[in-house]
């Protein structure tokens, strides 16, 4: 039975973009360089506070890789005055949800509190960014924790694609060429005193920003800050050193992890991108969503519903300080991974070789404008967002002016990105699957010079992190 030419013909179609203005924010900066900023959302009782500072895994020598992360996540295990548990008793008894994390750009602590209780919340941040105690016992446990997540990133085909992607394009001059969090030698050797030194070069107020959003008067947060951290000091030293984002990829290759009787292949394929802060942002981000972004993208159609290779493919650009990494991206049934390798390419070389269509151009633009408002409705992504551009150090308008950069984005930008930011021919592809299957087709192919690795046994590896846990540095 054919479909009713009515109910075709009645199908919706996308709105226009309603109008919006972000938030009115306030921002002051006290005695001691502390950034206060302040943004007022009536009816947003759950206030969101964080305090960012500009010191991140990218920023810590090769042989403390991982020491940011554990000295972030160490914050919440104990201070001068109070044990871990205490802690999490003081903040469950606010309502209150206490967390500290870090990644490559920074390190962060915060709340997430009802406004009535939003000053004794921020007292709780201030006792664990002013005074983190890192009991040594606590120290060993989280190292343990991430030694054993480190053996599950082996055995999980998608997290060993990922850490083996960055370690095919990048230097190993530079921190990207290694998990943000560590590796199985460098966690294991870390202690108490090295998560403490990490934590007082990088907590200190000329370096930081606290941001809070929600149902608040901005005065009363300013009072509440000058409190709790008017008095705080450290001596912020020298700069930090440019961060090394030093290409390995010369010319394209293909890096194998053979993994045996895989019924599927991680796919990886890119090099170095370029750094959020960047006069092309607005038509990379266009760009990228026609090329992998959104579901209709070009590699999902094609690799998905076209070819029917993987439930889903994408890419995009990993926006960090320095050149954080361009991604091709998907996982395959294992007698695909030659075709789709081809498909990947193909579309890839497509993004740069001709203009993109007026309407892929609308639908892209459309849907980052309509999708802009909606990560605003409560007071955490409003927190992290203005957090971003501190840490990116962009201008104050940078949201306020979002939408109209995007709108104005032409086909001609979208092709001069893609042609700056995208290189398939120096491309490093990382596939992880089993290469006995495809590996004559993969020869035959011709795509580039071919390495095979071959990844230790499992139970190799645990007996190997034993090794490590057992001759670690006292954690005193």
């Amino acid at each position: 039975m054919s479909p009713r030419s009515d109910l075709v013909a009645d199908r919706p179609v996308p709105g226009q973009p309603r109008s919006y203005e972000f938030p009115t924010t306030v921002r002051t900066v006290l005695a001691n360089g502390l950034r206060v900023i302040v943004t007022p959302m009536p009816g947003r009782g759950l206030i969101s506070a964080s305090l960012i500072t500009r010191i991140g895994a990218a920023d810590e020598p090769d042989d403390l890789g991982g020491a940011t992360v554990l000295s972030a996540r160490g914050m919440t295990e104990g201070t001068d005055e109070r044990d871990a548990i205490a802690l999490v008793e003081a903040a469950e008894r606010l309502g209150a949800s206490l967390h500290s994390e870090a990644g490559w750009d920074a390190t962060s602590a915060g709340v997430d509190v009802p406004a009535s209780r939003l000053e004794s919340a921020l007292a709780l941040v201030a006792e664990i960014v002013r005074e983190p105690a890192y009991p040594p016992a606590e120290v060993e446990r989280i190292r343990d924790e991430r030694l054993t997540d480190l053996l599950q990133a082996r055995a999980d085909p998608r997290r060993r694609a990922d850490e083996a992607f960055v370690g095919a394009i990048y230097a190993p001059s530079s921190p990207y060429h290694r998990p943000a969090g560590g590796t199985t030698e460098t966690v294991a050797a870390l202690q108490a005193n090295d998560l403490r030194a990490v934590h007082a070069r990088g907590f200190v107020p000329a370096r930081a920003a606290i941001v809070v959003a929600g149902d608040i008067d901005p005065d009363e947060v300013g009072r509440m800050v000058e409190s709790l951290f008017g008095d705080w000091s450290g001596d912020v030293g020298g700069m930090t050193a440019p961060i090394d984002d030093a290409s390995a990829v010369a010319e394209r290759f293909v890096r194998v992890v053979h993994r045996p009787g895989a019924v599927q292949t991680e796919i990886r394929i890119g090099h170095p991108g370029l750094p959020r802060r960047h006069p092309d942002f607005h038509a990379m981000s266009v760009m990228s969503a026609i090329l992998g972004g959104l579901f209709n993208s070009r590699l999902n159609m094609n690799l998905r519903e076209e070819k029917g290779y993987t439930y889903g493919a994408g890419a995009g650009f990993d926006l960090r300080r320095a050149r954080g990494p361009f991604s091709a991206r998907a996982a395959v049934d294992t007698d695909a991974t030659v075709p789709a390798l081809r498909e990947f390419l193909l579309e890839l070389d497509r993004i740069r070789d001709s203009k993109v269509t007026g309407a892929e151009l609308k639908a892209a633009r459309d849907y980052l404008v309509g999708v802009f408002p909606l990560r605003f409705e409560t007071p955490g992504p409003v927190v992290g967002s203005l957090a971003g551009l501190f840490i990116h150090d962009l201008p104050d308008d940078e949201l306020a002016r979002y939408r109209a950069a995007i709108e104005s984005v032409t086909a001609d930008d979208v092709l001069r990105v893609a042609r700056d930011q995208i290189h398939p021919d120096a491309a490093a592809m990382v596939l992880v699957g089993d290469h006995d299957r495809f590996g004559g087709d993969l020869e035959a192919a011709a795509l580039g010079p071919v390495e095979v690795v071959r990844d230790p046994d499992p139970a190799t590896t645990a007996d190997l992190q034993a090794e490590h846990g057992g001759t670690a540095r006292s954690t005193g």
